[in-house]
């Protein structure tokens, strides 16, 4: 309890507990359909906006944004026009964003400490606006999910089905995308480019473990996270650890544990 009296720790852990939820929920859904890997092209996409942001002296989290939403756009256009799988489009994706990032520092060559936050999170350094931001978008994100929590199920195990009933599927495809694209975006403060991905997905994948209904795995999914983002922190702080790794190997153990759970309840059947 004494870590709460510095206002860093705090705001490490409200923007982290906000964030996870957002990462959560979008990863229940990413993972039925799976778009699993999503989260990771739209993070190399991101860090090509981090790194023009720097380039430019703008705030690189506005221009990551920006960028990781065209990105997101982009991957739904190739894979609609184009008639490629998803995994191809955001392959594509991916390295065009991580390629335009790798070009642009070489450019400048003057901004790699500022760009080694963003690649590694830095979630202790967050700012009050961040925290705000972070707030905004978990409110947005489950405001979606519940606003259109029946198309999104509907989509989610039966796109062709949804579509012919008249689900505008390509319009809320757009906005699941855009929603994910910001997702990444801020998730990068907390456990960096590397590893953003693990935070939309292990979690997801733990909660789909241990539930027995849709509903109960966006829950769980819920649950998880904002515990091991919690933990993480903690156990960073009291023994001076990185807190993305710290968090995304605690994630790892979550869904391992529940992973033996859901073994061991089949085998009792």
């Amino acid at each position: 309890m004494e870590l709460l009296a510095y206002s860093f720790m705090q705001r490490a852990l409200l923007a982290g507990l906000l964030i996870s939820i957002a990462c959560s929920v979008l990863g229940v859904f990413l993972i039925l359909r799976r778009d699993a890997m999503l989260g990771h092209g739209l993070a190399e996409v991101a860090f090509g906006g981090i790194a023009v942001g720097l380039f430019l002296n703008v705030l690189p989290l506005a221009s990551a944004v920006v960028i990781a939403i065209l990105g997101a756009l982009g991957m739904l256009k190739l894979k609609e026009k184009a008639g490629i799988h998803g995994d191809t489009a955001i392959g594509i994706m991916a390295s065009c964003g991580m390629a335009l990032g790798i070009l642009v520092v070489s450019l400048a060559g003057s901004f790699n400490v500022n760009l080694f936050g963003y690649v590694f999170g830095n979630v202790l350094a967050i700012r009050p606006s961040e925290v705000w931001l972070a707030a905004f978008l978990a409110a947005v994100v489950v405001g979606v999910v519940l606003l259109f929590y029946q198309e999104f199920f509907f989509m989610t195990f039966d796109e062709e089905a949804a579509r012919v009933s008249g689900i505008r599927v390509d319009l809320l495809n757009a906005v699941l995308a855009v929603l994910s694209a910001v997702t990444v975006v801020l998730a990068m403060k907390v456990v960096g480019i590397l590893l953003v991905a693990a935070m939309i997905i292990i979690p997801a994948a733990a909660g789909l473990q241990i539930a027995r209904s849709f509903r109960q795995a966006i829950w769980s999914s819920a649950l998880i996270s904002m515990f091991t983002v919690t933990a993480g922190l903690v156990a960073a702080a009291l023994w001076d650890l990185p807190p993305a790794g710290t968090i995304v190997v605690l994630s790892t153990f979550v869904f391992l544990v529940c992973l033996v759970v859901r073994r061991s309840a089949l085998l009792r059947w």
